[in-house]
């Protein structure tokens, strides 16, 4: 382990911080500006600008015929998303959820890690399927857009959760925070990331546990930065955004552009299919009920979601990770995917519906 290592470590956590910072300003400012409600900005700008690093690990090992790091590395960072960056978020502070997410965003993020098992069943991810997972990002993203112009006009900017039109700077400016903030997100990941697997390598931790530990993590850095600094910024809408957003993105976009740039497709094993895509899902479905019992991700919540992700580390590194054979897979359906429904399950029993005074912002 060189100096050299340790520093760039520390760069990029430095430019993490700041890049979220000054992307969740120039988000938020656009969303004022072009009267575009802070959680679509949270679901389009912020969490397809933050899911940069998958993209890029994930086509790059798409054109280098590594379809396992393609399809790892997306379902690693949907685990992550959920499970720590909206567990951290909501210890920070109790995170108020959005009606439209519950509707609308948060049932499309499982429909889309169901439709890409679906998809996978045959074993590979080909062309065809990257064509249909990008087409329904851009309907997707089109939707958004145009129902959130329609629904905000000129007076509800002091309901947006940000400062109205008037005051919110040039178009041009915001959009330069914007950019200059992902290029802070995706140098930092990208330093912090080999930085910390260099360190992992040099204490004799194996590839495999960086990879399915540090690597899938890291390149979910920009999103954890994001949604941490958006929650103490009181942006509570582009914090839980993002996350949902940012699954999407993988789900659609990164998948869909890897699948239709690999050579061959992206080939699925049977162990990947039933056990890394299984938990995916369940990680998924986990939300709808937690996020509809009270329209907020209380702390007790945030605290679940990431006892959740230390088993599933834990899980992780002590055994192949379902890719192992059967024995890996039973205890995985055992002891994570069943005890989560289970909690899930008991979320919508005891806390019961929305109160009537609450309601979306």
């Amino acid at each position: 382990m060189t100096l050299m290592v340790i520093v760039l470590f520390i760069i990029g956590l430095v430019l993490l911080v700041a890049g979220a910072e000054v992307l969740v300003k120039g988000a938020s400012r656009l969303a004022a500006g072009f009267r575009i409600s802070p959680l679509v900005i949270g679901l389009t700008v912020v969490a397809f600008g933050t899911s940069a690093p998958e993209l890029a690990v994930s086509t790059g090992a798409s054109l280098s015929g590594q379809g396992d790091i393609a399809l790892g590395n997306v379902l690693g960072s949907n685990i992550f998303n959920v499970l720590f960056i909206l567990g951290l978020s909501a210890l920070i502070a109790p995170l108020v959820v959005s009606r439209q997410l519950i509707r609308l965003d948060v049932p499309i993020m499982i429909g889309a890690s169901l439709l890409v098992i679906l998809l996978a069943l045959d074993g590979s991810l080909g062309r065809f399927d990257g064509i249909v997972l990008f087409t329904l990002i851009v309907a997707y993203t089109l939707f958004l857009i145009i129902s959130s112009r329609r629904a905000n006009r000129p007076d509800d900017a002091s309901e947006l959760g940000v400062p109205d039109a008037a005051h919110s700077g040039s178009a041009l400016m915001n959009i330069l925070l914007v950019l200059g903030g992902l290029v802070m997100l995706v140098l930092g990941a990208r330093w912090l990331v080999g930085g910390a697997v260099a360190m992992a390598t040099s204490l004799g931790v194996s590839e495999r546990v960086v990879a399915l530990t540090i690597v899938a993590a890291g390149t979910s850095l920009p999103e954890v930065a994001t949604s941490v600094i958006a929650s103490i910024r009181g942006q509570r809408d582009i914090a839980v955004g993002n996350v949902v957003g940012s699954n999407i993105f993988n789900l659609l976009a990164v998948l869909g552009v890897s699948s239709m740039l690999a050579p061959a497709g992206i080939a699925v094993s049977e162990a990947v299919l039933r056990f890394d895509m299984l938990v995916m899902f369940a990680v998924a479905l986990a939300c709808l009920p937690i996020f509809i019992s009270g329209l907020r991700i209380n702390r007790w919540e945030g605290l679940l979601f990431m006892a959740y992700y230390v088993v599933y580390n834990v899980h992780v590194v002590t055994t192949d990770g379902g890719a192992g054979g059967l024995p890996g897979l039973s205890s995985a359906m055992l002891y994570y995917v069943m005890p989560l429904t289970a909690i899930t399950l008991l979320v919508i029993l005891f806390r019961g519906t929305p109160r009537e005074g609450m309601h979306s912002r």
